[in-house]
């Protein structure tokens, strides 16, 4: 797949000419822009496991993003572009090297915005030897035909899903049409991965994982959130492990927006409450640690 003359590759479909260098809404042009690659400790145990052990999850940070978060944590590479220009070869040896470092799966950080030179990659590097479960890290903003486009290169979808009220979207990440967006993106990517498939040290092979990150004074934002995953669940009949995340930090401008506090352990526990109620647990939820944050501002090109 070629960059697009008119980008559609995320619901923006902005229509950039991207082939020719154009910069889309998301701020990515004809360059391969990647922030920082590493063995990451600090995401959901099935996929880096123990914090303080070598090994880890194979963390690749694309630039740029579709999204627009008030909240971003990663702000200066998401809005802010920061990264290095690589080659779809170089790409390629850093996902190898992830892999001669012990990484535990391939983890790929906002990508879409250069899914042509990604696959490209993730092909060349399976032709020279990557073995590793492939981990779509997201934001949960995808159309169905990119998701589609991803079946045989993805095998764990780890997307996000922030909100159920179209205004809270719109108001907090500029992206208003965010609910239907990603309730129709989480179908299609259940119905090409299933249930989850562990190997026999626990590590998730296969499957989706849904994060919601709970956000200081929307508790019943979360709670509705919560009430749509029980009813995907309940109309595909395909299992995926929630993770309802904690760690809400007001980075970037969320001051701005109201979201100037932590939240409280009554907020995250009255989440909690809400997931064992809607049968969503089933004894295996995931939470991503907080107890040491992945933002470590100014970013260094960490294996770029």
């Amino acid at each position: 797949m070629p960059l697009p003359h008119h980008c559609t590759l995320c619901p923006r479909s902005c229509g950039a000419d991207r082939a020719a260098g154009q910069t889309g809404f998301c701020g990515a042009d004809d360059r391969l822009l990647v922030a920082r690659a590493a063995l990451h400790h600090w995401e959901e145990p099935c996929l880096s496991g123990d914090p303080d052990a070598e090994t880890g999850s194979g963390t690749v940070f694309f630039s740029h993003c579709s999204l627009r978060c008030c909240y971003c944590q990663n702000h200066p590479i998401s809005q802010q572009g920061v990264g290095r220009a690589v080659t779809v070869e170089r790409l390629s040896e850093i996902f190898l090297e992830l892999q001669q470092k012990g990484a535990k799966n391939l983890n790929l950080v906002t990508a879409t915005q250069y899914l042509p030179q990604v696959q490209a990659a993730l092909c060349l590097a399976k032709s020279h030897g990557l073995m590793l479960p492939v981990v779509y890290n997201t934001g949960g903003y995808e159309t169905v035909e990119t998701v589609r486009a991803l079946d045989g290169y993805v095998d764990i979808w780890l997307t996000d899903f922030k909100y159920a009220s179209s205004q809270l979207a719109a108001q907090l990440s500029a992206a208003p049409d965010y609910p239907a967006v990603a309730e129709a993106a989480l179908r299609q990517m259940l119905a090409q991965t299933g249930k989850p498939v562990y190997n026999t040290d626990g590590y998730l092979q296969r499957g989706v994982i849904v994060r919601h990150l709970v956000l200081p004074g929307h508790v019943a934002e979360s709670r509705a959130v919560l009430q749509t995953l029980a009813r995907l669940r309940a109309e595909t009949s395909v299992a995926f492990l929630p993770s309802l995340m904690s760690q809400f930090t007001p980075f970037y401008k969320a001051a701005e927006h109201g979201l100037g506090r932590r939240i409280t352990s009554y907020e995250y526990r009255q989440i909690i409450d809400e997931a064992i109620r809607l049968g969503l647990t089933d004894g295996y939820m995931q939470e991503k640690s907080s107890a040491r944050e992945e933002y470590t501002p100014p970013f260094d090109l960490e294996g770029v």
